[in-house]
């Protein structure tokens, strides 16, 4: 497994892993009683933003060393996915 390859992994885990997290905990400004002007009333009041993506980093790193675990000791292979019998 190429560093390329790892690096592409860590960055989709690390998207998907921001996605799930993003709504964890989240709180509306027409929740919080405090409606900014000019925003709808269901934007975040406070996203903590640097937060969620140190926990998305961590998560993402996690997840991404389980995948990578996986394909190097071989116990998944690209013959696993053969499905069609071609291989």
């Amino acid at each position: 497994m190429s560093i390329t390859a790892i690096f592409v992994i860590f960055a989709v885990t690390w998207f998907l892993t921001l996605f799930v997290v993003l709504p964890i905990g989240q709180r509306s400004q027409e929740d919080a009683g405090e409606i900014v002007p000019g925003t709808p009333a269901g934007a975040p009041a406070n996203a903590q933003m640097k937060r969620k993506a140190m926990i998305t980093t961590v998560a993402a790193l996690i997840i991404t060393t389980i995948i990578c675990t996986v394909i190097i000791s071989g116990l998944i292979t690209v013959e696993d996915f053969d499905w069609a019998g071609r291989g």
